[in-house]
């Protein structure tokens, strides 16, 4: 039982790693066939077209040379500190100073709205004292 898996296992492997290979390969890094004669090939023959393009179908070289030389630097395989980090809000001069702004233009309508309720007040203390009010009824 052992002696069937085994093979069978390794075989879906290899299909399954060339067929992603393939369709991840760049165009230019192709040889021979287009990319999609190739995806067809390692689709319909799973043994034979995954050898076939192990062998003949991606220019390994150009790849090779593709890749980006190793990082050196004091930050060498760290990408994370190589980027601009975002700033925390607290530590955001633009942030802080929309806070400022929104604070005051909150201040503001407060304080508007205050002179309002007061000029209110007022209109309703003066129109609550009628003249006819202050006249004694005879």
């Amino acid at each position: 039982m052992l002696l069937r898996v085994v093979p069978t296992v390794a075989l879906l492997a290899l299909w399954v790693w060339a067929f992603i290979d393939c369709l991840t390969t760049p165009e230019d890094e192709i040889r021979h066939l287009p990319k999609v004669v190739w995806v067809i090939i390692v689709l319909l023959f799973p043994l034979v077209g995954s050898i076939a393009w192990l062998v003949a179908g991606k220019d390994r070289a150009r790849a090779r040379g593709r890749r980006a030389a190793w990082p050196s630097g004091p930050t060498a395989g760290f990408p994370e500190h190589e980027r601009p980090r975002p700033l925390a809000p607290d530590d955001d001069p633009e942030f802080l100073a929309s806070l400022k702004r929104g604070n005051q233009q909150h201040e503001d309508m407060l304080k508007q709205w205050e002179a309002d309720l007061r000029r209110r007040e007022e209109e309703l203390r003066r129109g609550g004292e009628r003249p006819e009010d202050d006249v004694p009824k005879g």
